[in-house]
């Protein structure tokens, strides 16, 4: 009888209100508002005019973020969820987590269910932090519930007992989740389920048996300036329904379109008959709703945006009508106006593309075009980008012989978001094509940012702006303030409960620091951004049951019954400071070097202000008392890591090769010393070795003026657990020293001298099939100053032609590195040619050259690097 009572409220405190949309039918909003009322709940309808009763819900149940009122509710922090989210519920008998259940797209696992198999322990607990960030939840066993489990293989217990009971979960590879967290979207699990996924098959011909994807995120999208109105959707039969996307809404439409008389006439008839009404006087752009243009110009569009009104484009009005059912503009890249002479950035670019195909394809061309490059059908050696879905195609393998930025889509897309160029390489996820994927699956998935196109095209505030503008640009900066600050869930809001008495958008400063000390007892907190003269409380109606997100931002209350609310209500009095705080501390991440707001900081702080509390609200008669607060013992301070005063680089290190929790151990201990180890590329002191190597990071850290040690410094370090000198472990290796025909004090003295200069602007060529690999010469070649290329069949003339009367000084050298092989041989003769014409003496010489030359730290040249006596 208990628990039926338990579920009968479930949902007793809980006011719903529901978005209807093609996801989300009348007939299913009916079904699950008479769910919610059997356990307790209150459904509150859509107003007439479509507007929802956000004062009146804590909780707005739609299968989608595109609805006008969603940024109303963040600012509010109203959790939006899915319908999957009552039936979770239910199925707990609880209420269930929010973040899971968010139908943002930006929160690209909430509806994966994960538990890890056989994946070592530091991995796993990557995955599962990832995951549960990005809107997934962790599972400890395999359940019903469970979508996904993350194995290497079939033999792990958990996948066995899926298998068995047929449970329909995928079985996928941790692969899966590193490419997904590298490119900040969700692509198809399939290439990597398990057991026989085709990631890993290395006999598949990367060209052929991958299907170019239709593009479902760019109906109605793919170019911004539409040529005709689209007619209504298949499903509908005879003539137009009448809309009612525009009811009540008061729509002007800029001079700036390029439409006809009467096609305008005929835009204009649809929104009346749709409830709408047309604004024609051009002054009056302050009293629409919608503000339709081309371009992000003009008075009439700066007003606009500062007024916080919606703005779009022509393509977004067509989808308007076309659906009958609101969208974003700032959702759809196209859907808003283009700026009237591209970005800066991108003039006197040329760019192409390569295995995307239909709509994805169109909406690439226009997407270019619009950032201010020239689109190219085919590809020639003047191109700068090459934007491809996968990194093998002709056009891919004449871009690398060219020196041509290969990329994928989301460097334009994210370049023409933001409203500036992105660097193609400070971003992984721009050079990221898994194995067996076409990129072209999540093309158009892709949010303005909002924050830069104020910052670019209408900074400032409004002039003689209206109440209602105001209350919008409030809310505005709110939901901003509200919502992930970074990574690949950027600007999305998960919904928190608030104090029911708070109202953000109506009390003033005074107001609401009255109710804090009112209701909790002590003064407000401190406001969380300067700039801003309003508070960020959020605004909700009723208490919510359950366990829902139980951090410092959100206090579960039992609905058993109204003692325990009352209790729970009390409780709060005590943890609002450090509530405050937390909100506070939150955004800072790492920036001031300590973290986030918590641990021994939060606990010393929590000390010294109930301390202060009771020294100021309960005096003490007699000084014993005093004397005993004053003596309280401090909590025991947690021991802080030394600074650093070594960092080292590790080349050839053998004490922990298969052994991960060893090294795990030593790092920890080396650190307690004050040694950090770094990696190759980052700034270091120190380079450890067992003798002299020719490695990638050796000689790119000898580059460096690195001092070189013994890797015996460390070994020592580690078994005496204690800080051994290292200039006692200086590396001595005369064997390999008359080896390489170096002395290696001298090397790393004339390292200190060149400074990184070694090489300063000399051509360096590299084939693409020479040994080892192009990637680790590039490295050598590049921490030396030098100008690395490729060169193959395809590449085109890299040298200025000059005639020796234009050169004042003789020819400089320019080097090939390559082998012997048939199809690099042919290649002499035109690199030898296009060297001559440019007034350059061509050396082709095999990759030892580059190697003595960086090991020795001095430009040397023999013969005998040559490749013709080289190999002889």
């Amino acid at each position: 009888m208990a628990d039926q009572s338990e579920s009968a409220t479930l949902f007793s405190n809980c006011a719903f209100t529901f978005v209807p949309s093609r996801d989300l039918s009348e007939f299913v909003i009916f079904e699950l508002t008479q769910t919610i009322t059997k356990f307790g709940g209150i459904v509150h309808s859509m107003k007439r005019n479509g507007v929802l009763p956000l004062l009146d819900v804590t909780h707005i149940v739609a299968n989608t973020i595109d609805f006008p009122q969603y940024t109303e509710a963040t600012s509010h922090m109203i959790p939006v969820v899915n319908t999957k989210w009552i039936s979770a519920s239910l199925a707990k008998g609880r209420q269930a987590q929010i973040r899971p259940f968010t139908p943002d797209p930006r929160m690209i696992f909430s509806d994966v269910v994960l538990t890890c198999a056989d994946i070592p322990s530091h991995d796993k607990d990557t995955i599962i932090g990832a995951t549960m960030a990005m809107g997934g939840m962790d599972s400890e066993n395999v359940t019903k519930l469970t979508t996904h489990i993350c194995a290497l293989s079939m033999d792990h217990d958990k996948v066995r007992l899926a298998v068995e009971k047929k449970l329909k979960c995928k079985i996928v590879l941790p692969h899966w989740f590193d490419d997904c967290f590298k490119l900040g979207k969700r692509i198809d699990e399939r290439p990597y389920l398990l057991p026989d996924p085709e990631y890993l098959q290395q006999g598949l011909d990367p060209a052929t048996g991958v299907p170019i994807p239709s593009s479902q995120h760019l109906e109605g999208a793919t170019s911004a300036r539409p040529e005709y109105l689209p007619g209504p959707p298949d499903d509908v039969v005879g003539t137009r329904p009448p809309l009612t996307v525009f009811e009540g809404i008061k729509v002007m439409l800029s001079a700036d379109l390029s439409i006809r008389s009467r096609l305008r006439q005929i835009v204009h008839d649809l929104i009346k008959n749709g409830g709408g009404q047309i604004v024609e006087d051009v002054e009056d752009v302050q009293v629409c709703d919608w503000f339709i243009c081309q371009y992000r110009t003009g008075p009439q569009y700066v007003k606009a945006s500062k007024a916080s009104k919606t703005v779009g484009n022509l393509a977004w009005l067509y989808h308007l009508i076309t659906h009958n059912e609101w969208i974003n503009p700032l959702h759809r890249l196209l859907h808003y106006p283009v700026p009237s002479h591209g970005i800066p950035d991108f003039k006197d670019m040329k760019i192409t593309v390569s295995n995307y195909g239909g709509e994805a394809r169109i909406y690439l061309e226009n997407l270019i075009t619009a950032a201010g490059a020239k689109y190219t059908k085919t590809m020639k050696a003047d191109n700068t980008h090459l934007i491809t879905a996968r990194n093998n195609s002709e056009k891919c393998d004449a871009a690398r012989d060219w020196n041509i930025h290969m990329v994928n889509h989301l460097w334009i897309e994210e370049s023409y978001a933001k409203c500036e160029m992105q660097s193609v390489a400070n971003f992984q996820k721009f050079t990221t094509w898994p194995h067996r994927t076409n990129l072209a699956e999540i093309i158009g998935q892709t949010f303005f940012d909002e924050k830069k196109l104020r910052e670019k095209y209408y900074p400032g505030e409004p002039e003689n702006s209206t109440p209602t503008s105001k209350r919008k640009r409030k809310m505005l900066d709110m939901a901003d303030e509200n919502s992930t600050a970074e990574g690949p869930a950027e600007g999305a809001v998960i919904g928190r409960q608030a104090h029911k008495e708070f109202d953000v958008m109506k009390d003033t400063d005074a107001e609401y620091a009255q109710k804090t000390a009112e209701t909790f007892g002590v003064p407000a907190p401190q406001k969380r951004r300067a700039t801003t003269q309003f508070a960020t409380p959020a605004k909700g109606r009723h208490v919510r049951a359950g366990k829902e997100n139980e951090t410092p931002s959100t206090v579960s209350v039992a609905s058993s019954s109204r003692s325990a609310k009352d209790k729970a209500l009390k409780s709060i009095s005590s943890l609002a400071p450090d509530i405050a705080l937390y909100e506070k501390e939150k955004k800072r991440g790492l920036k001031d070097q300590y973290g986030l707001w918590g641990g021994k900081r939060a606990a010393d702080f929590i000390d010294r202000e109930h301390l202060n509390r009771r020294s100021v609200s309960s005096p003490v008669a007699g000084g014993e008392k005093e004397e005993k607060a004053e003596k309280r013992p401090a909590k025991r301070a947690k021991p802080s890591l030394p600074d650093i005063t070594m960092r080292v680089v590790l080349t050839g290190f053998h004490r922990w090769v298969n052994n991960k929790h060893r090294e795990d151990a030593d790092r920890k201990l080396l650190r307690d010393l004050g040694i950090a180890v770094v990696m190759d590329g980052q700034v270091c002191e120190y380079l450890v070795a067992p003798h002299l190597v020719r490695t990638v990071k050796f000689l790119r850290n000898l580059s460096k003026g690195a001092t070189i040690v013994s890797s015996s410094w460390i070994e020592q370090c580690l078994d005496t657990k204690k800080l051994q000198d290292p200039q006692e472990y200086v590396l001595k290796d005369k064997e390999n020293e008359k080896k390489f025909g170096i002395t290696l004090a001298t090397s790393v003295r004339r390292a200190r001298a060149n400074q990184g200069k070694l090489l300063w602007h000399i051509p360096i060529y590299c084939t693409a099939n020479i040994k080892n690999g192009p990637d680790g010469y590039r490295h050598i070649a590049e921490a030396n100053g030098a100008i690395f290329m490729m060169y193959g069949a395809r590449s085109g003339s890299t040298i200025k032609p000059t005639r020796p009367e234009e050169d004042e000084g003789g020819p400089d050298p320019v080097y090939l590195l390559s082998n012997t092989s048939p199809e690099e041989k042919k290649l002499w003769k035109k690199f030898e040619d296009m060297a001559r014409k440019g007034n350059m003496q061509p050396r082709i010489v095999a990759a030892d050259w580059l190697l003595d030359v960086v090991m020795n730290q001095e430009v040397i040249f023999d013969k005998k690097y040559l490749v013709s006596n080289f190999f002889n």
